[in-house]
C-alpha cells in the first residue's frame, strides 16, 4: 500500500473494494503497525469507505426500532462510536460499564439518603475512574466517541454526562441530560429535590443562577426550555452534532459529508 507508483496504489484499493468488509481486520492490522500519520490517516479512510454504509444501515434500523429509553441510547452511543473505530463490539464497553456499576453499587445500595447515593455515584466517576473534561484538546473527535472516553477517561460535558447516566440506569437513579446551550448539563431529580450538576467541573453542584450567568456571558438569552430534560433521541443528535463540529475543524470534508447522512436519519426520529 506504501508503494508510490499510482497504478499500483488504484490496483490495491480495487482489490480491497472487491474483499468489501472482509478487508477490514487486515486493514486495521495493518494499520496498529504504520508510523507515518499521513499513510495511518489513508489505511482509516480506506477502513472507512469499506464500513460506512453498513454503518449507516445498522444506524436506520437501530432508529427505526425506537430510541425509547437509556439502553436504547447506550446501544446508539456504542453505534455511533463506529464511526470512528469500525470494528468496535459495543458489547465490550457495555460490560465495562456493568462492571462499574457493580464496583459502586455496594457503597451507594443501603443506607445512605438519595443526596449521599448521588454524590457517591458523582464521587466514584469524576474521582475514584478520573473521569473528567479535556481541557487540552475539547475538540478531539475521540471526545465524542464514547469507547474512546471510557478508555481515555476524558469527554465533553455530554459524553461525560452519558458515563454517569448509564451507570445511573443500572443503579436505578434518578439521573437526566438537560440540553442546555454551549454547555450539557446533568440533572438529579428525587421526590425531595432537583439538583443541577456540571460533568465538565468534575460533577460539581450548580445553580440555575449560575447557568443563566454562564449563558447571558455567551451572548444567549436564558430561556425556560434551555433547561428542560432531554429526551434520549435529542441527546444522541446533539452527539452527532458535536462529532461534525469537530471533523470541520479537522478539514474533513468526507467525515462531514457522511455524518451528515447519521444526522439526517436521527433528525427523521426527533418527534
Amino acid at each position: 500500500m506504501d508503494d508510490p507508483d499510482p497504478f499500483i496504489q488504484e490496483s490495491v484499493q480495487s482489490r480491497f473494494d472487491e474483499l468489501g468488509e472482509n478487508a477490514v481486520p487486515i486493514l486495521d492490522e495493518y494499520r496498529l503497525e504504520i508510523k507515518n500519520p499521513k499513510e495511518k490517516k489513508r489505511v482509516g479512510r480506506i477502513i472507512h469507505q469499506l464500513t460506512f454504509e453498513t454503518l449507516r444501515s445498522d444506524f436506520y434500523e437501530l432508529l427505526e426500532g425506537g430510541i425509547k429509553n437509556r439502553k436504547h441510547l447506550e446501544t446508539a452511543a456504542f453505534t455511533l462510536a463506529r464511526f470512528g473505530n469500525p470494528t468496535l463490539r459495543g458489547s465490550d464497553y457495555s460490560q465495562k460499564l456493568d462492571h462499574f456499576a457493580e464496583m459502586v453499587e455496594p457503597t451507594i445500595r443501603y443506607r445512605l439518603d438519595e443526596r449521599r447515593k448521588m454524590k457517591q455515584l458523582v464521587k466514584f466517576v469524576f474521582e475514584d475512574l478520573n473521569f473528567s473534561g479535556d481541557t487540552d484538546d475539547y475538540h478531539n473527535p475521540h471526545n465524542c466517541f464514547m469507547d474512546q472516553v471510557i478508555n481515555r477517561r476524558r469527554g465533553l460535558p455530554i459524553t461525560l454526562s452519558m458515563v454517569v447516566m448509564f451507570l445511573a440506569r443500572r443503579l436505578e437513579m434518578p439521573f437526566f441530560g438537560v440540553n442546555m446551550p454551549i454547555h450539557f448539563m446533568l440533572n438529579y431529580i428525587s421526590d425531595k429535590e432537583e439538583v443541577l450538576i456540571d460533568p465538565y467541573d468534575n460533577g460539581a453542584i450548580v445553580t440555575y443562577d449560575q447557568c443563566y450567568f454562564f449563558l447571558k456571558k455567551n451572548n444567549i438569552e436564558p430561556k425556560p426550555d434551555h433547561f428542560r430534560i432531554a429526551s434520549d433521541i435529542e441527546i444522541l443528535i446533539r452527539c452527532i452534532r458535536n462529532l461534525i463540529h469537530s471533523y470541520e475543524r479537522k478539514e474533513e470534508p468526507e467525515r462531514v459529508e457522511d455524518l451528515n447522512k447519521l444526522l439526517a436519519i436521527a433528525e427523521m426520529y426527533d418527534v
